[in-house]
């Protein structure tokens, strides 16, 4: 190493990849551990911690011990120099990242975080040998599961599934051993991780935190509402998709006559990629649940594990190359119709947000986690500071708030199209949806079907709605 490089090192500090030692010692074998465990990193013997240097006297029989030394209890072998910086020698050792991590020190692990060395924990040493076998979490076996845990209805409707999309033909004639055995689900007679949360009778048994949880989160951090939904991660995707259905805000639109087109307050079909995108690439070593948080200005969806290198949070608004972190799991998916292979599915939410007139979804990387943001649009959904500024806006914006909640012929419409796309709703679900009492709900009701716009079909429970006609109730004055 020549001097401006030792000198480079030495003013820039302790950091990430550079630690100063006084002296070799036991300190020094963690700290080259802990570097090829993470991205490597050089070690200057002869440096305080402050960046003082003190020098070290060093020979070459010298480095040739330090060098046995490490090789005998870490297996590894760092390239060892010396360098004079203002007539003190320096000895600087360099490893970089192993290709056979996780490297061990006195029988523990050791992982670089910023200028310090951290224990690892189970979970960073299992994804670790998972990298170095070239598995993904869900291709392992679980050792706990047998065929019983495996529920016929599920994989029965997978089969239908895949049918029906032609990316994958399952014969009705296959025993489910053999179908999981063709997709690779069970290997040498034993059920992989994937198998028990795509079709288990109790995934949860096995993976607890493997749980999606969706608050509605009123202004002040009130929660007015959450829902946690277990079971497969089908029927997370399809619980989601129903909690979604029974609360958004809908309106119609006119595409000719007769036809209408109801628009959601956040596309279905931007939810569905979000969700389904949650649960095939979470990270399910973490024990934190995969959550949704709908709040008054904006959806967002907050899911454990890092981005795969090279990707950011950047590249999934552009075409970017598919990062599986769950190869059988988005395998699955794919076949079922729910998922591509192309790495588009953050772009066709994008493009489904566009088309109802939303800003582009909104991606980052923190705490370890994705946080993906849907944001509301035109005042559905909206702050009073996330408003447009623009003065004309703000008034109709202003405008239709007031007269959703004041306004008969308002309510009277909103009623009409929440009950067109939710036939079952019920009264209590429609008051807590327009922001009315449930008295004054009911009245709303009870005015329409006097106007023949709105039947009742069965009786008050279990029954449902339905629009006879779509135009505001010719008694109301506006």
């Amino acid at each position: 190493m020549d001097t401006k490089t030792l000198q480079r090192l030495i003013s820039s500090g302790e950091s990430q990849t550079v630690e100063f030692k006084e002296s070799f010692g036991e300190e020094t074998l963690e700290t080259l551990a802990s570097f090829a465990n993470t991205g490597g990193g050089i070690v200057l013997i002869g440096v305080a911690d402050e960046g003082t240097v003190k020098g070290t006297h060093t020979g070459r029989e010298t480095l040739r011990a330090w060098a046995n030394k490490i090789a005998q209890v870490t297996g590894l072998h760092p390239v060892i120099e010396r360098t004079t910086l203002h007539g003190k020698s320096v000895a600087s050792l360099a490893i970089a990242e192993s290709q056979l991590k996780p490297v061990a020190f006195g029988g523990r692990y050791f992982k670089r975080i910023s200028s310090s060395n951290r224990r690892m924990s189970e979970e960073d040493i299992t994804r670790l040998v998972l990298e170095k076998v070239g598995a993904t979490w869900d291709e392992v076996p679980e050792p706990r599961a047998t065929l019983g845990d495996i529920s016929p209805g599920a994989l029965n409707g997978f089969r239908a599934a895949c049918n029906q999309k032609g990316r994958r033909h399952i014969p009705a004639r296959d025993s489910a051993h053999a179908v999981l055995e063709k997709l690779g689900l069970l290997v040498h007679g034993r059920l992989l991780r994937a198998a028990l949360l795509l079709f288990g009778r109790e995934p949860q048994r096995f993976y607890p935190s493997a749980v999606l949880k969706i608050g509605r989160f009123r202004p002040g951090g009130v929660i007015a509402d959450d829902r946690e939904i277990r079971g497969t991660i089908f029927k997370q995707i399809d619980g989601a998709m129903e909690y979604f259905r029974e609360r958004l805000q809908t309106r119609f639109e006119r595409r000719g006559e007769p036809a209408r087109e109801v628009i959601w307050e956040y596309p279905l079909a931007a939810l569905r990629e979000a969700v389904t995108n949650a649960v095939c690439h979470r990270d399910y070593l973490d024990t934190c649940q995969t959550q949704i948080r709908w709040y008054d200005d904006s959806l967002v969806v907050v899911n454990s594990g890092r981005l795969i290198p090279p990707l950011s949070a950047q590249a999934l608004t552009l075409p970017h190359v598919s990062r599986l972190r769950n190869r059988k799991l988005a395998e699955m998916l794919y076949y079922a119709g729910l998922a591509e292979s192309w790495g588009s599915g953050t772009l066709e939410m994008a493009r489904s947000c566009a088309g109802s007139g939303l800003p582009a979804p909104l991606f980052a990387e923190e705490q370890g986690a994705i946080w993906l943001t849907l944001r509301g649009a035109d005042g559905v959904g909206r702050t009073e500071k996330n408003k447009p500024e623009n003065s004309r806006v703000k008034g109709r914006v202003k405008s239709r708030v007031k007269s959703r909640v004041k306004s008969r012929v308002k309510s009277s419409e909103r009623i009409l199209s929440l009950v067109a796309a939710t036939p079952g709703i019920t009264a209590a679900a429609l008051a807590d949806r327009l922001g009315l009492s449930v008295k004054g709900v009911e009245k709303a009701l009870s005015r329409l079907k006097s106007a023949g716009q709105l039947r009742r079909v069965g009786p008050d429970r279990g029954g449902h709605w339905e629009v006879i006609k779509t135009q505001p109730d010719p008694e109301i004055k506006k």
